[in-house]
């Protein structure tokens, strides 16, 4: 049985790392996402990922070749989450999700695909608010027995705890992702990511 490891992370430098890292450890390319917010017009690479990506159709497909999971990176828009350089699994789930949504049904979207994949609900809040206000969520489908192996390899890489994160959110009067929020702009993605270096 798999299971998800997933870190959210502020800088998309140490989202890469560990995307990387975890490459390095064995995990296939095919079982490892990354979404990342694109308000930084972030470079996807000599790749035509994101001509299909609208719909996360070219993203599934751009996904596993030669180079690993960051040359498949494709331009996307994900609700509430707004324009993401995306690639793999979670992306191109949460864009079906969100095509297919039932108004009245489960969330839909980023939220919908990772609580489909075993992340805790609290958590996918978190992880999709981070992605909103300007960071990457790295995601890796894993055997069971693999799992500590990949989560390690996430915190290892400046991880942000989703707990002290949700925390941080609280205080300025968060409750959960809104998906009918805009994305945060640059400016607003800098006092952020200011507000959290250590």
């Amino acid at each position: 049985m798999k299971k998800t490891a997933t870190g959210l992370f502020d800088d998309y430098s140490d989202a890469r790392a560990a995307v990387s890292a975890l490459e390095a450890r064995g995990i296939p390319s095919d079982d490892i996402s990354i979404v990342s917010n694109n308000v930084d017009e972030r470079q996807t690479g000599d790749t035509n990922a994101a001509e299909g990506a609208g719909t996360g159709a070219g993203i599934g497909a751009a996904v596993g070749g030669v180079g690993g999971l960051l040359t498949g990176l494709g331009i996307m828009a994900i609700p509430g989450v707004g324009p993401v350089v995306a690639a793999g699994w979670l992306a191109a789930t949460a864009a079906g999700a969100a095509a297919g949504a039932v108004a009245g049904g489960a969330a839909g979207g980023i939220i919908g695909a990772m609580t489909e994949s075993g992340v805790p609900e609290e958590h996918a809040h978190v992880y999709a608010e981070g992605v909103r206000r300007g960071g990457t969520l790295v995601t890796a489908r894993v055997e069971e027995n693999l799992y500590p192996e990949a989560e390690a390899v996430l915190r290892q890489s400046n991880w942000v705890d989703p707990v002290e994160r949700r925390a941080a959110y609280a205080e300025q009067g968060w409750t959960r992702f809104d998906e009918t929020l805009d994305p945060y702009g640059p400016a607003e993605i800098e006092q952020e990511r200011l507000r959290y270096r250590r």
